[in-house]
């Protein structure tokens, strides 16, 4: 216990040392090269936009958008993602039709779509959202996909011999077996589902975190464009975290 407590301190400090020394390393730099400045903004001034965002509240409507947007995508992509992946399971024929459709659009970056969805559904908060459930989808379906696969056949002979159904068998035995793929894939997306939020804000909108970054580029303010990306950083790494979290408590639920 104590050594545990003590990997833990020591992963903490670790950490903690790391961003002490990027953010050490950035001030640094941004000091002795103006050209660091102009690229990456002056971390005091980035800091200093910070407060004056939370301070006058602007930030908060434009926050809430970029949340919005990329949790409904995160959501419904994930829900997507299992149902497909257990609906061709039991429906080989579909799988087999619908498989290579899907590996061919997997390789085709999502991003690129964001013009369409637009066009399709607008410049609100509905675009965003079906852009990011396409980025969650493919994520979560090949995990998903794989931890079902990983399952041995024996088991599930043995379980049908035994009388059980297929939600039985869904249940008791592939979700428990895929459990770790899911969780894997979850921790990914939300990642991504953040990142496509932000590019399609960027591409066309009139609020969020991607259109205020695409303002200040427009005014070529680096502090606003990084301070954006800080606000960002600071919902998903809270939400990273809680998903790694409940990856290991379940890894260790399993073994």
């Amino acid at each position: 216990m104590a050594t545990r407590e003590l990997s833990r301190r020591e992963a903490v400090a670790w950490r903690t040392a790391v961003v002490v020394a990027v953010f050490g390393g950035w001030m640094l730099a941004s000091y002795l090269n103006p050209d660091v400045r102009f690229v990456f903004g002056d971390p005091i001034l980035v800091f200093v936009q910070l407060v004056d965002w939370f301070r006058e509240g602007s930030i908060f409507h434009h926050l809430y958008l970029t949340v919005a947007e990329a949790m409904l995508g995160f959501g419904f992509g994930a829900v997507l993602g299992i149902m497909v992946g257990l609906l061709f399971l039991f429906v080989p024929f579909l799988r087999n039709l619908f498989d290579p459709l899907l590996a061919i659009l997997a390789v085709v970056p999502r991003i690129v779509l964001a013009p369409m969805f637009m066009i399709w559904f607008g410049l609100g908060i509905v675009s965003k959202a079906a852009l990011v459930t396409l980025i969650v989808f493919f994520i979560v379906y090949f995990n998903v996909e794989a931890g079902l696969r990983s399952v041995q056949g024996v088991l599930i002979d043995r379980a049908r011999l035994m009388g059980a159904s297929r939600w039985a068998l869904v249940q008791e035995i592939y979700l428990p077996a895929s459990l770790v793929w899911l969780l894997s894939s979850l921790k990914v997306s939300i990642g991504f589902a953040f990142l496509g939020a932000i590019v399609a804000e960027y591409l066309g909108a009139t609020a969020g975190i991607g259109s205020l970054i695409a303002f200040a580029q427009s005014q070529n303010d680096p502090n606003a464009v990084m301070a954006g990306l800080s606000v960002v950083f600071l919902v998903v790494v809270p939400l990273d975290q809680l998903l790694t979290q409940i990856e290991r408590r379940t890894a260790a639920w399993r073994g």
